[in-house]
């Protein structure tokens, strides 16, 4: 969001909050209707005239602005402003340079104006990090995942927000090519991408993610391009469809050792039993002294039929998930329903087995 416009030397204050004004009447972005907004709490109100000539922000150029009875305003990255009202960055102002550095180490984001190819000031774009993104960013790592900021902003205002947010790592300065490379890199190392973007620049990168979120108040392009609309417009909703995601595997994978462990130690406790008769051999691996091999079937089919009774509940409610990595679930997993798994077949079928005994001699 806009918090002030620095004026450039010899330029007035309203000056060049008209100008920053002017240059964001077509801006549609949030920090160009923050823009507006500011202008407007200090009674600064405009439209653009008719026949006005929108410019519309651009990755390529990075700035945008208005061209209208022949004047022209733009505002964008400092570095392209300079370029287009043909400066180089050591000829820029003292004053304005000193107001760059300030905003950009302050974590704010700093944007040039210019009028008729004159730069008339700067607009400090504060960066708003959402209330407890950290602690959220923070239960990413615990999952196991990287998160890696990709913004253009300069160098030292990426570093800024990327230290308040918790990220592992940011890419400044990025261009649509560059987010595109970033996500291909990461991928040929076998690694499983989401994208999450709100920009007509972003497109190309949410396309290319294995899960790409768009934000509901970001471009129509980033909308088409990504798998899922985000309709709260939070980036760390991507937790919560990790947890869920991952809940669905866990619970799948728990029922799925749950049952194979099941089978397994209920068909090791059940044909000794079966076949003794036959066999009497087998006698030896009937650990479980069943009395007979019609009650160790019946058994074994009474268990069945109860046990799934009891896991329908765990299928619908889920495994809880807790963010630890991948070896501890698997270890948990394997422990709680692998052990639990063979267990509960040679205790429930015995307990089985002696209710249909006694009720059998009775």
């Amino acid at each position: 969001m806009a918090t002030e416009v620095i004026p450039a030397p010899g330029v007035r204050p309203d000056s060049a909050l008209r100008a920053a004004l002017m240059a964001s009447l077509g801006d549609e972005t949030p920090e160009g209707r923050s823009i507006l907004e500011l202008a407007r709490n200090q009674g600064l109100v405009a439209e653009a005239p008719a026949g006005a000539d929108v410019i519309a922000f651009s990755a390529t150029t990075r700035q945008s602005g208005l061209d209208a009875d022949g004047k022209s305003w733009r505002k964008g990255a400092v570095d392209a402003v300079l370029r287009t009202v043909g400066l180089q960055a050591s000829q820029m102002p003292a004053e304005v340079a000193a107001a760059v550095d300030r905003i950009a180490r302050s974590g704010g984001t700093p944007l040039a104006v210019s009028e008729n190819g004159a730069l008339v000031g700067v607009i400090h774009l504060k960066d708003v990090v959402k209330p407890g993104v950290k602690e959220r960013f923070a239960d990413l790592r615990r999952m196991g995942l990287r998160t890696v900021m990709i913004t253009g902003d300069n160098p030292v205002t990426a570093a800024a927000i990327a230290s308040e947010a918790g990220v592992d790592d940011f890419l400044a300065e990025a261009t649509p090519e560059d987010k595109l490379r970033l996500i291909r890199e990461e991928q040929a190392k076998g690694r499983l991408v989401a994208m999450c973007g709100d920009g007509a620049n972003d497109a190309p990168a949410l396309a290319q993610s294995d899960v790409g979120v768009a934000m509901q108040t970001g471009a129509q392009a980033a909308r088409e391009a990504g798998n899922m609309v985000d309709l709260d417009s939070d980036p760390t909703k991507l937790i919560e469809i990790v947890e869920v995601g991952k809940q669905m595997l866990i619970t799948r994978g728990a029922l799925t050792t749950f049952s194979v462990a099941n089978d397994v130690a209920k068909y090791f406790a059940i044909i000794p039993a079966i076949f003794v008769t036959s066999l009497p051999a087998l006698g030896a691996m009937n650990i479980m002294a069943l009395s007979s091999p019609k009650s160790a079937i019946l058994s074994a089919v009474i268990f069945n039929a109860v046990v799934i009774v009891f896991l329908i509940p765990l299928a619908l409610r889920g495994v809880k998930y807790r963010a630890i990595g991948a070896a501890r679930l698997l270890s948990r997993n394997l422990t709680i329903y692998g052990l639990g798994g063979i267990v509960a077949p040679f205790v429930g079928i015995k307990i089985v087995d002696l209710i249909v005994s006694a009720l059998h001699l009775a």
